[in-house]
């Protein structure tokens, strides 16, 4: 019955996002049926075969090397401010980023990474039927983040149709940056983040294919231009990106998590219920539909919705430090819709971005914003209905 649930889950999604698409005529469905056999593919492998358990133990044990070398920076600056025992959040989970945003840029600095990205978007736009911009964006999005992605791509942005700028925007909402994936794995399932992060890559052409369906000619495509500094400037300049979305991370946490406490007090004094809780009633079909378990429903959709109304840092906390009492497979459908920006922060973070490179485009990023994130949320629902479908514990 689960199964069947998922799939007529799945079949909903996709149906949404046809509904609300600008142009049924021009959707390509051979694409879109590679691109989810490919979702299924994946997840399979990665959640339930001993390769995908190797490659995902490979990956969450470089991490944690990588994590373990930060904290010798952090330990530095910060030893002895933390209480014996303790682990602050904002030293064990937001600090490493800078680290890990250091080693990006130097990937970036020697080629390494716009090898990678350039040759991986143009395999990837066989796959889609996208230009090779929107593939190279998609991948892109995934090392740089959803705002560092745009400066790749400073040069081509005045020239891009409404459209392609709706699918460049629309990926970098549906993904997460590898800066902060170290962080993500402190608090879910390594295997999770790694999953989803692939499945998000996927299903982000699958919807804005099908929302906002265009043809790109040989000629609208257009070569990212790799900005050249020396190699010093690009530490520091990584280094500071790297400080600055962690202390973002951390002043958003500080601000929505405190709101949310106040929002939870003045509900349960009025209506003798918390905010969380009726968000979780109003998200319960969608987490049923995702293949989540009637019982958890409830609780599953308030984690879901504090990720949609905050961000992924304070839903995963929640999802963590909650007494929730979820099944392997509710908690990994949910672990799998965490891992997104999807949100209503990332709108602004996106037009922000793009406004700083091109002020015209940043207004029509600001216009489209709540497509965005329709868009981008879909996309999480697609990836974490596929995985209560193939998980199998």
């Amino acid at each position: 019955m689960s199964i069947l649930i998922s799939i007529i889950g799945i079949i909903i999604f996709i149906g949404l996002a046809y509904a609300s698409s600008s142009d049924r005529s021009k959707i390509k469905k051979r694409p879109i049926i590679q691109l989810l056999v490919l979702q299924f593919v994946f997840g399979y492998i990665l959640l339930n075969t001993s390769f995908g358990n190797i490659l995902i133990g490979g990956i969450a044990n470089g991490f944690t090397k990588i994590l373990d070398y930060a904290g010798e920076g952090v330990e530095f600056v910060f030893g002895g401010l933390a209480n014996e025992g303790a682990a602050p959040f904002f030293l064990t989970v937001l600090m490493p980023i800078i680290f890990i945003s250091v080693l990006i840029g130097i990937l970036q600095f020697f080629g390494i990474l716009p090898f990678i990205i350039k040759y991986l978007g143009k395999a990837m736009s066989k796959v889609n039927g996208m230009g090779q911009l929107e593939s190279y964006n998609g991948i892109a999005s995934i090392i740089l983040g959803q705002s560092e992605v745009f400066i790749s791509v400073k040069n081509q942005l005045g020239g891009l149709s409404e459209k392609r700028l709706y699918t460049l925007c629309a990926s970098a909402m549906s993904t997460v940056s590898m800066s902060i994936v170290g962080a993500y794995m402190t608090l879910l399932e390594p295997k999770y983040v790694v999953t989803a992060i692939v499945l998000n890559l996927f299903g982000g052409f699958i919807i804005t294919s099908i929302i906002n369906p265009y043809e790109v000619e040989d000629e609208d495509e257009l070569e990212v231009v790799q900005t050249k500094q020396s190699f010093f400037e690009m530490l520091v300049e990584y280094i500071m990106d790297g400080f600055q979305v962690a202390v973002t991370v951390g002043a958003m946490l500080i601000g929505f998590v405190a709101i949310i406490a106040m929002i939870n007090g003045i509900f349960n004094a009025i209506f003798g219920i918390s905010f969380q809780e009726i968000l979780g009633y109003i998200f319960s079909p969608a987490a049923v539909l995702m293949g989540v378990p009637m019982a958890d429903a409830v609780d599953a959709g308030s984690v879901m919705a504090t990720k949609l109304v905050s961000n992924e840092f304070v839903a995963m906390e929640t999802l963590k430090h909650g007494s929730f009492e979820f099944s392997a497979r509710t908690e990994a459908i949910v672990s799998i819709f965490l891992v997104s920006f999807a949100n209503f922060t990332s709108i602004g973070v996106i037009s922000g971005a793009v406004n700083g490179l091109n002020k015209r485009q940043g207004k029509v990023v600001a216009k489209m914003g709540l497509r965005l994130l329709w868009g981008a949320t879909l996309v999480s629902f697609l990836s974490a209905t596929i995985v209560g479908l193939i998980f199998f514990n």
